[in-house]
Formats: structure tokens, C-alpha cells, sequence
């Protein structure tokens, strides 16, 4: 039972699996469009619900016609039929024949006179069986073969047991040319005398009029269906655009000021309800204008307080540093603790002319008065450089490793240098004391640098804000470097000046890794860092949203080789 369960589950999983390829190409983008568009979704359940009320409504009508026309139909042959066998028996009654020549007559005569008294031209005379032989008893007479085909078992039966004075029943006459035709037939019995017998009279009439009838009307419902659900499409989706109209406008409107045109507003729509909208976003726009301006207006008295102050603070700053050398050269005359100070003075005047620095630097950002002095450089000798500068200030072994990036590429190389030392500044501040690995490596679109350390590691919510100025994942840890709290936020402005990226992998305990990755040229937007974001002795846990080794950036967006965005 097990077993059986199992292989239809496997049937049903494939014929499911079927559908979908089969039904995916072209239910797709109408399945995505419908999720999408509200105007959409709003037509097609009216169009759905129209139809539907139109189907039924039609199915009501055609029904309603084609059972009044069956029964008018039908009624008209029975009185028709009961007056011509009326007019037959009375013929009958009134002839005294006896002979067979004289009987034979009188059932020609029978026949002409229902067809004269009746609408119908298919009349069939024939004497009822189960009676007894009668030598002179006229022969049956016809004037339709396809009648006497249609004369069912049933109503002969019925008209010779019967109680009424006829029966009927509805059959298909069969011609030697063309489709069968719809029909009734209605039998009656008619009695001959000088012991003839009784006769049964069966009369056909042809309904092919009221089938052509019905087929007219069930076209011209069809074409009036036809038309309605054209009308009502129209009528659906010229309201649907009306009333959607003053949606796509606020949305239109939200697009263009998300964009920046802060002079994007909303118009009136001669509608109370939405004109109360309009005057509410307007209103939201315009103090989120203000808003925007007075922010702007302080960022720019905040860049050029920063500017200024950084400007007017070098002048009192190189007079007092002036005075530190001149002491620092007179610091062997005096007391220890004399020189204490005086050493202090000097490591604290040269942190502060670091920290101007780099105020000056990011105001300069800020601004947008940032130019780049390029020439070709090779990385490799520029990290080196740098690693040796900083392996005295490191307990630990501080190693290159570089699996490519020989090749000299245009970069400005003080801004560089200047990425490299505050990443390998900050691996040797939060190392631990461990070893430190500097790799490089290039592909045709892009050259990398990563800088990996085993130290205490942080969480994946430091990872997030390790760019931010001032920012310090732990504030009372003591700095080794004495750095200033700029460092990574100023190397991610020189890294997007060139068209790079700087990411940071880390996770506490298992140490961080900051990874550059710059373009070979200018004309390059895309491509593929050489180097993982993951280093490759971290196993990579499903599901982090730092395991983005192996993506391709592209304008505005990243995306994975091989996959989508």
C-alpha cells in the first residue's frame, strides 16, 4: 500500500510538473502582469462576471424560444392533424362501398382529402395489424417513404391501445438528399366499413422552418452577446482608465518626486475625495521640500563649518607644533617628567594634524571638489610598500600574497596607498596580535586587494555600519594606532571616486575580511571581483547575507555569474 501511495504521488508530482512547463510560457507573464495591475484584476473579474450573467441569460432565452416554438409548433400539427382525420372519417361515414375496387377508392380518396384539409403533404394509410384478413381490404397507401421509415413500434402500438384520439411523437425524417430533418408524426385511427378493418392515419409534419427559426435566433443572440461583451470592454475599460486615472497620476507623481523634482505635484481631479488626496500629498510635498531644503542648507553650513574650521585650525596648530620641536630638541635639559609632557604634546600634535587632515579630506567629498591624479601603478609593489611601512607597529607577521595584479593599472596611488594603510591599520588595531595576509590577484575586468585577519571578529550589525564616520564597534576598547574614526569611511569615497567597491566580511571570533576591488579602466561597469568576499578557510553558513563571493556588480544593481539579479 506503502509502495502504491508512493508512485502515485511520483505521477501526480509529474503530471503537475507537466502542466506547469506546458501552462508557465504562456499563463506566466499574465499570472505576473495580474499580480501587478489592480486595473487589470478590476476587467477581467467584470468581464468574467458579465460573461457569465450574458452565458446564462442567453442559455435562459434560447431555451425559453426554442420550448415555445416546440410547443406552438406541436400544438398547431395536433389540431391540424385532428382536423384533417375529422374530415377523413366523415368521408368515410358517408360512403356505402362494399366491393374492393370501391374500397380502394375510398382510401385514395381518404388520402387526398388529408392532404387538402392538412398543412402536411407526408400522409401514411395503412390497415392496423392484429385484425382479421379481409380480402378486399385496401393495400396501405403512403406518400412518403421517410414516414413509413418513421413510424416507431411505440406509436403504433400507442394508437391502436390507446385511449385518446391521437398520439404523436417526435422523430428525424430522413431524406434521399440532405440531413435528417426534426419532425412530428401523430397517428390516429380511422374505421372503414363493409368489415375493412380499422386504418391507422399517420400524419408527418416537418420542422425544419422552426430549427431554421431557432438557428436564427440562437445567431442573432450570439451576435448580440457578441457585441455587448465588445460594448461592456469598452465601457469596463474606459471607466477602469478614468477612475485609475488619478492613481497613475499620484503614482506618477510619487516616481517623479522619489526622483528628485521636488517641484512634482499632484492636480486636481474634479473629485472631492481625490482632490482632498491631492491637496494632502501637495501639502506632504511641499514640507517635505522644506524639509529637504533647510537639510541641505545645514549640510552645507555643516561641510563649510568643517572646512573653515579646519583651515583656520592649521595656522594655531603649526605654531604650537613649531613649539613642540623647540622643546622636543631641548628635552634632554629637563626633568623626566618634563619630557614625559613633552613627548605626549608631540604623539597628540601630530593625531590632531592627522584628524584635520581628515576632515579636510571628507569635506572635500562632501563638496565634490575631489579630482584624481592617475598614473599606471603596479599593486603589488604598492602593497608591499605599504606592509612594510606598518609590520613594525604589528606583534604579529604581516604577509603578501600576490596571485596577480603585476600588471600596472590607472589609479590615483595616494588614494590608494591611503585605502591599503587604513585596512591594514585596522587589521593590526583589532588582530589580536595574529598574522595578517595581504593578497592580490586581477582578472580581465578587475584587480582586488583583500586584507584578512584572525582577530576578535564582529557582528554581522558592526559589519553594517564599519563604513560610518566616527563609528567604533567597541568604544572602550583602546586604540593602537590612535586612529581618528575616518579612516574606512574616507578609503570607501577613494575607492567609489575610481569605480570600485570596499566590502567587509567578519564574524566574531573567526576574525574580518576587507576586500577592494577596482576596475582595470573607465569604460568598464562590469565585473567580477578575483578575490572571495569569504575567505576560503571560513566555512560558508547558508543563508548569510556575507557569503557574496562571486558577484558581478553592474550599474546599480549586483548580480551572481551564472544567475539573476
Amino acid at each position: 500500500m506503502r509502495g502504491r501511495r508512493t508512485r502515485l504521488g511520483i505521477a501526480l508530482r509529474r503530471a503537475q510538473l507537466k502542466w506547469y512547463r506546458v501552462s508557465h510560457p504562456l499563463l506566466g507573464p499574465f499570472r505576473a502582469r495580474w499580480r501587478r495591475s489592480l486595473m487589470l484584476r478590476t476587467m477581467t473579474i467584470t468581464g468574467l462576471v458579465t460573461g457569465l450573467i450574458i452565458l446564462v441569460a442567453g442559455v435562459f432565452i434560447l431555451t425559453s424560444i426554442s420550448n415555445d416554438l416546440y410547443s406552438s409548433r406541436r400544438d398547431s400539427a395536433l389540431e391540424d392533424s385532428a382536423r384533417a382525420t375529422l374530415a377523413a372519417q366523415r368521408l368515410i361515414d358517408a360512403s356505402d362501398t362494399a366491393d374492393s375496387g370501391g374500397l380502394a377508392s375510398l382510401a385514395s380518396n381518404v388520402q387526398r382529402t388529408v392532404q387538402d384539409t392538412s398543412a402536411s403533404q407526408m400522409v401514411h394509410l395503412r390497415r392496423q395489424p392484429g385484425q382479421t384478413p379481409f380480402s378486399d381490404a385496401p393495400p396501405s397507401t403512403t406518400t412518403s417513404s421517410s414516414l413509413r421509415e418513421s413510424v416507431s413500434a411505440e406509436l403504433t402500438q400507442a394508437v391502436a391501445e390507446g385511449d385518446a384520439p391521437q398520439h404523436w411523437q417526435p422523430v428525424s425524417f430522413v431524406g434521399e438528399d440532405g440531413p435528417p430533418a426534426p419532425g412530428i408524426v401523430v397517428g390516429s385511427s380511422l374505421s372503414f366499413p363493409s368489415g375493412a378493418g380499422t386504418y391507422d392515419l399517420f400524419i408527418g409534419y416537418d420542422l425544419s422552418d422552426t430549427r431554421a427559426t431557432l438557428s436564427f435566433v440562437e445567431r442573432t443572440l450570439f451576435i448580440t452577446a457578441a457585441a455587448m461583451m465588445a460594448f461592456i470592454g469598452i465601457l469596463v475599460w474606459t471607466i477602469s482608465r478614468i477612475v485609475f486615472r488619478p492613481i497613475r497620476v499620484a503614482a506618477d507623481t510619487s516616481r517623479r518626486l522619489a526622483a528628485g523634482e521636488n517641484d512634482a505635484r499632484m492636480p486636481k481631479q474634479n473629485d472631492d475625495d481625490f482632490d482632498v488626496l491631492s491637496e494632502g500629498f501637495n501639502d506632504m510635498a511641499d514640507t517635505l521640500q522644506a524639509r529637504i531644503q533647510e537639510l541641505d542648507h545645514l549640510s552645507e553650513m555643516q561641510q563649510r563649518f568643517v572646512s573653515d574650521v579646519s583651515h583656520e585650525l592649521r595656522t594655531p596648530l603649526t605654531t604650537i607644533r613649531l613649539a613642540s620641536e623647540v622643546l622636543q630638541g631641548q628635552a634632554e635639559e629637563r626633568p623626566p617628567v618634563q619630557q614625559r609632557a613633552i613627548e605626549v604634546l608631540g604623539a597628540q600634535v601630530e593625531r590632531f594634524e592627522t584628524l584635520l587632515g581628515d576632515l579636510l579630506e571628507i569635506s572635500r567629498y562632501d563638496a565634490g571638489r575631489v579630482t584624481l591624479e592617475t598614473e599606471p601603478t603596479n599593486l603589488v609593489a604598492l602593497a608591499t610598500e605599504v606592509v612594510e611601512g606598518l609590520q613594525p607597529l604589528s606583534k604579529g607577521l604581516i604577509e603578501v600574497r600576490p596571485l596577480g595584479g603585476y600588471s600596472p593599472v590607472e589609479v590615483d596611488a595616494r588614494r590608494i596607498r591611503r585605502i591599503v594603510s587604513n585596512l591594514v591599520g585596522n587589521a593590526i588595531e583589532h588582530g589580536e596580535g595574529r598574522p595578517i595576509v595581504v593578497s592580490l590577484d586581477s582578472n580581465a575586468g578587475a584587480v582586488s586587494i583583500a586584507v584578512r585577519d584572525w582577530g576578535i571578529g564582529m557582528t554581522q550589525e558592526s559589519v553594517d555600519h564599519v563604513f560610518d564616520r566616527f563609528w567604533r564597534a567597541d568604544p572602550s576598547r583602546k586604540r593602537t594606532l590612535g586612529g581618528t574614526g575616518l579612516g574606512l569611511a574616507i578609503a570607501r569615497e577613494d575607492a567609489a571616486v575610481h569605480g570600485g567597491v570596499i566590502e567587509a566580511w567578519s564574524r566574531p571570533g573567526e576574525g574580518s575580511n576587507f576586500r577592494l576591488t577596482l576596475p582595470r579602466g573607465e569604460g568598464i561597469s562590469s565585473y567580477m571581483s578575483p578575490l572571495p568576499l569569504v575567505p576560503d578557510d571560513v566555512e560558508v553558513v547558508e543563508g548569510d547575507p556575507q557569503a557574496t563571493g562571486g558577484w558581478l556588480r553592474r550599474p546599480g544593481r549586483w548580480t551572481r555569474r551564472g544567475g539573476r539579479s
